[in-house]
């Protein structure tokens, strides 16, 4: 399709690890310190969108696209994985007590084929969201509403219906969230111009917003512009738009692009009134642009998912340090950027929030490597070491990555997954220099690879990891491993689906990212991930034999 140029941002680094599932001391004794540099940026852009209503869907005549990668990701300009620099010694945790609520096959490829006139897409793009008993899953290029027992509701349904967008407009990155505190669904996507044939001429944010608490019901459909005319390279994108929230607003960063050019021009930050989505009304929003950090282009800077009303919106992000940059030079990082959003009420009053930011030493991470498959000599693609996933709550701030691990015992470098769980500060207005990370450790199989992984910390204290898992051992498989409340480190992995063979040689492309949310009562997480689903979740060619697991895991 007319986007196979477009770009996934790889800005990497190296780290090493031992054991299973664990959290091992880190040798430098600068790890976790607070920098005592704060940098505050310059006012946002305030705006008001409204409400509006896109094009009625169109029956697709005479496609002839069959197989195609639907994400956008910045594809790596380096060789790959940037090798593991360092072995950390530790062991696994004493288990935490879990089990499996809830079990289920996911929105697969065979749902996005059916719902996209026999089109298949790569990778899915993990959407979840749960409340009132429902499951919402979007993905590349299809959702499904379940039950949370998985019986289906609704669909398999074309995504782009939950954004009023016509059936071929290509649009890709689904996100979504239930908010419990004011029972409301909301829902992201990016959406390029041209429709499967993209023209390179514009792009948008879509935002839809279901505020009777029932996600079968009507949905509300805002639609922002991110072209950036006259910008470095554009007409652009923004790439794969996150999403967070807390009491105040709707959080979305992207990574611009240009849309048919090689320009990267930064992650944009937006922050978009909750009270006027809730409401359907015209809605303000800030957007922040221009973002440094570190002397570099700030990029994917993933905002939190915050619980409870804390003194500022927070977000991560990850920072090269050494032998790369975050336009495609694979590098080593030992340092990780905490940010923090404050004044978020003036939002409502056409004022710009404050937004600041601070690095803070770390563990090591860095670019994986591809990740090798039992049954197949073909790899997948392990992504890059960008933040994934972002939680506020309790005080505590965590992330998590896929990262290059060296795991004691195993001659090769895998795949693993690097944590952390930091203590944001506020002073002044601004992200406090006092904030320091309180743990960090690793997650990672010896022979196998984990990767795209995703936290999210119970109101106990207890924290899942959800994740794929993949090497010499398991066909892709859905994954999760538990950390227990004040441990430093996460207990044996548990497979939760096994996957049923190898990823087809022909879809290497896996992702982009899995995802996780509290169940609304407090006593389990849901997570969804990719791996590989019974034969009837596959295209009837096997040439898009990706499916997603849907489960929910109790902790202690």
């Amino acid at each position: 399709m007319g986007v196979n140029a477009m770009r996934r941002l790889f800005y990497g680094a190296v780290i090493g690890m031992t054991g299973m599932a664990l959290a091992a001391p880190f040798s430098s004794a600068a790890a976790g310190a607070a920098s005592s540099k704060v940098t505050v940026y310059a006012p946002a852009t305030v705006s008001v969108v409204a409400p509006t209503t896109g094009p009625t869907a169109a029956a697709a005549a005479g496609q002839t696209v069959k197989h195609t990668q639907r994400g956008t990701r910045h594809t790596s300009a380096g060789s790959g994985s940037s090798g593991a620099v360092a072995t950390v010694n530790g062991t696994a945790a004493t288990a935490v007590a879990s089990s499996v609520l809830s079990n289920f096959n996911g929105t697969s490829s065979n749902d996005s084929r059916k719902t996209n006139f026999n089109q298949e897409f790569e990778p899915p793009d993990q959407g979840l969201c749960v409340g009132n008993g429902y499951v919402l899953e979007p993905v590349n290029s299809a959702y499904r509403i379940f039950k949370t027992n998985g019986n289906t509701l609704e669909g398999p349904a074309n995504v782009n219906d939950l954004f009023d967008q016509g059936s071929t407009q290509f649009t890709s990155d689904p996100r979504c969230y239930y908010d419990a505190t004011t029972n409301t669904w909301f829902a992201t996507i990016l959406f390029l111009s041209g429709g499967e044939a993209v023209d390179g001429k514009s792009s948008q944010l879509d935002i839809a917003v279901n505020s009777s608490g029932n996600p079968e019901n009507i949905w509300t459909q805002y639609e922002v512009d991110t072209t950036n005319a006259g910008g470095n390279g554009c007409p652009c994108f923004g790439d794969q738009p996150t999403l967070g929230i807390d009491q105040d607003n709707l959080y979305v960063t992207t990574n611009e692009f240009s849309i048919l050019g090689p320009e990267f021009n930064g992650a944009q930050v937006y922050a978009f009134s909750k009270k006027d989505l809730v409401a359907g009304v015209p809605t303000h929003f800030a957007h922040f642009t221009n973002l440094n950090i570190g002397g570099t282009l700030a990029a994917s800077v993933q905002p939190a998912i915050s619980t409870g009303n804390p003194s500022a919106e927070f977000f991560l992000s990850t920072q090269d340090s050494s032998g790369g940059n975050k336009n495609g030079t694979n590098g080593t990082g030992s340092v990780i950027g905490v940010w923090a959003m404050t004044n978020r009420t003036a939002l409502q009053h056409g004022h710009s929030p404050v937004l600041s930011s601070t690095l803070l030493s770390s563990e090591a991470y860095g670019q994986p490597p591809a990740s090798a498959q039992k049954g197949a000599t073909s790899t997948i693609d392990s992504g890059d070491d960008r933040m994934q996933q972002t939680q506020y709550i309790n005080g505590s701030l965590w992330g998590e990555l896929t990262s290059s691990v060296s795991i004691a015992g195993d001659p090769t470098v895998r795949a693993g997954a690097a944590w952390f769980s930091v203590h944001p500060t506020v002073s002044n207005n601004h992200i406090g220099a006092s904030s320091s990370i309180q743990r960090q450790g690793y997650v990672a199989m010896a022979g196998n690879n984990v990767i795209y992984p995703a936290v999210q910390a119970l109101p106990s204290g207890n924290a899942v990891m959800g994740f794929a898992v993949t090497g010499a051992d398991h066909f892709p498989s859905a994954a999760y491993a538990v950390l227990g409340a004040g441990q430093s480190s996460f207990g044996a992995i548990h497979i939760a689906a096994n996957g049923t063979g190898p990823y087809a040689i022909t879809s290497t492309r896996w992702g982009d990212y899995s995802w996780a949310v509290i169940d609304p009562s407090g006593n389990g997480v849901w997570v969804a991930t990719e791996y590989i689903p019974p034969l009837g979740s596959q295209t009837p060619d096997r040439l898009s034999n990706w499916g997603t697991r849907v489960f929910e895991v109790a902790a202690g």
